[in-house]
């Protein structure tokens, strides 16, 4: 496994053989990430990321890895065991921060989509978005109309 950088010495023994494993079937397709990015719906720092055990894949990236480097029905279920084993010991990060416990109030935070549906709103945030897409049809209905009429 040249050319990989070296795995923390604090991975659980499930990562770290998981890691391995997907580390040897990526280079077993000859692919850089490049062009493992463009096969998959992965992009080239994704697969970085899971290469490197910063990130655990999603079960749909392994099932691509599998699929591009040509593993049978059996290897490719076997790959999938090994991802299960592995996403249960990944390490969580400890710095993410805690959801809002149930009624207390969000900080106004600029990351959340408007249309986010806050608890304590009880789903405001999805009436919007309905009442901007009817807004919407309305309008675009209008137009059809006075374009109708204007064209005889």
């Amino acid at each position: 496994m040249s050319g990989w950088q070296a795995l923390p010495d604090d991975l659980p023994p499930e990562v770290r053989h998981f890691v391995e494993q997907l580390r040897q079937l990526k280079d077993r397709t000859g692919l850089s990430l490049v062009a493992l990015g463009a096969r998959t719906a992965y992009s080239k720092s994704s697969w970085h990321r899971y290469l490197n055990a910063t990130q655990p894949p999603p079960r749909q990236a392994v099932a691509a890895l599998c699929r591009i480097a040509g593993l049978d029905t059996a290897d490719a279920d076997r790959f999938g065991v090994r991802w299960e084993l592995a996403v249960q010991a990944w390490p969580r990060p400890a710095t993410a921060p805690a959801p809002p416990a149930r009624g207390e109030e969000y900080e106004d935070d600029p990351t959340l989509p408007w249309w986010d549906e806050r608890p304590e709103e009880g789903g405001r945030g999805m009436n919007r978005l309905l009442l901007f897409a009817v807004l919407l049809l309305v309008l675009l209905l209008l137009a059809g109309v006075a374009g109708a009429v204007a064209s005889g």
